[in-house]
């Protein structure tokens, strides 16, 4: 690594910086296997644990009730301990909320491990993403923060498929065994390979009042996009199988395979949409367009895609509407955590992109229990997911129109900064 010409602060390796975030991408992978299979069994759950959609729908949402506490919580700790020591402790966490559900297979037990998990994966996301952003300057972090994102997507591609296999083969309880040992595989490699990069170190100068950055435009910009679509994620993560094997007709088998179709919409987006952004930004454009306006526009064009699900009767139209709508929709995650670090001084990166991601992470409360709750009350589950579909794809285009008119980073660090 070389020293930079301003204040001495060390140049990031970028071999380096990309093999943290490599290590970082694994993590979010596991963390959404970690939530996804829930979705995955909920067949066999609900049959031999003889719970209704309803209270499946009410234990996939409990799985929030303290993840956006929690988020909180270790968003504030993270600001002054090192990333290596926390995601070790949140992974090795996962692997130990999962036994319950092992040891005594009952709804109770299910909802318990539920919550518990929930509590230990509240703050994963943002600490991965806090951690990469010590590794690039502002100007480029969109890309690491996709990909990042992006991890969720690969889980559903590569490992969803594989948990289908062992379900369908084994059981789910080997899914749950595959799951709390992969948790504890990445928390000895990290161990080796993780750490935080220079710029935290440049970070630790300047520290301001919190309530200058989350009372910031921008900051509630980001909330207000990215909070519908998060009801949106969490509702697929917990209900895609079913709809697709309940009201398209598809198998179990073919149903773990499809489950990842809009995660490889939401890599190719996300990861074309923020290098474009990053690389903009860098050029000079303005982080109203790169991080603002592309927000609203995949929002706007993401929502009003899923609006149109209860006009479609061909199952093959209708999944290709859901996969295009959330792939262009989810590109508001990372652009919108880019943006909050970009208000936010280095050293409260951890706290700010954590509390984003706490409190837009509420509407995971929400997607799952509702979706249940109109599944339940329809006159068939067809029309039930239609419903869950037009309204999440309405409040994603709501949220499009607050990121159009809210989001400007470069104004919101400068009134910040003073």
């Amino acid at each position: 690594m070389t020293v930079t010409d301003r204040a001495g602060v060390v140049a990031p390796d970028p071999v380096r910086a990309w093999t943290v975030t490599g290590m970082l991408v694994i993590f979010i992978v596991i963390n959404w296997a970690d939530k996804s299979i829930l979705g995955l069994a909920a067949e066999p759950l609900m049959a031999e644990l003889r719970i209704s959609p309803a209270e499946l729908g009410f234990i996939g949402s409990s799985f929030f009730l303290l993840f956006s506490v929690t988020g909180v919580l270790v968003g504030f700790l993270a600001d002054r301990v090192r990333a290596q020591w926390v995601l070790i402790g949140l992974a090795i966490a996962w692997s130990l909320t999962q036994l319950p559900v092992l040891l005594s297979a009952t709804g109770t037990s299910l909802l318990i491990s539920r919550i518990a998990l929930g509590a230990a994966e509240g703050p994963a996301t943002a600490m991965a993403a806090a951690s990469a952003f010590t590794w690039f300057p502002k100007e480029k972090r969109a890309l690491p923060g996709a990909w990042i994102t992006a991890g969720s997507s690969i889980a559903k591609i590569a490992v969803a498929p594989v948990l289908t296999f062992i379900i369908v083969g084994y059981g789910w309880r080997a899914a749950f065994v595959t799951l709390i040992l992969l948790g504890v595989v990445w928390s000895v490699a990290w161990f080796f390979v993780g750490g935080d990069g220079p710029l935290r170190v440049e970070g630790r100068r300047k520290v301001v009042p919190f309530r200058r950055i989350g009372l910031s435009r921008t900051f509630i910009g980001c909330v207000l996009a990215a909070f519908p679509m998060y009801a949106l994620v969490s509702m697929l993560l917990t209900w895609l199988p079913s709809y697709l094997e309940k009201a398209l007709g598809f198998s179990r088998v073919q149903a773990g395979v499809m489950f990842g179709l809009p995660s490889i919409s939401s890599i190719i987006v996300m990861v074309g949409i923020s290098a474009i952004s990053d690389r903009l930004l860098s050029r000079g454009a303005s982080s109203r367009l790169t991080r603002g306006i592309f927000s609203a526009v995949g929002l706007l064009v993401g929502g009003g895609l899923l609006m149109l699900v209860p006009l479609l009767d061909n199952r093959y139209l209708a999944l290709t509407v859901v996969v295009l709508g959330y792939g262009i929709g989810v590109a508001v995650f990372p652009l919108a955590t880019a943006a909050v670090s970009h208000i936010a001084p280095a050293g409260q990166q951890a706290s700010t992109v954590g509390f984003l991601v706490a409190v837009y992470s509420l509407a995971g409360l929400l997607g799952p229990w509702l979706t249940g709750v109109l599944v339940g009350a329809a006159e068939s589950p067809a029309a039930g997911f239609s419903q869950a579909f037009q309204l999440f794809g309405g409040c994603a285009v709501l949220g499009g129109v607050a990121a159009w008119l809210l989001i400007q980073p470069d104004r919101d660090a400068a009134a910040i900064a003073r």
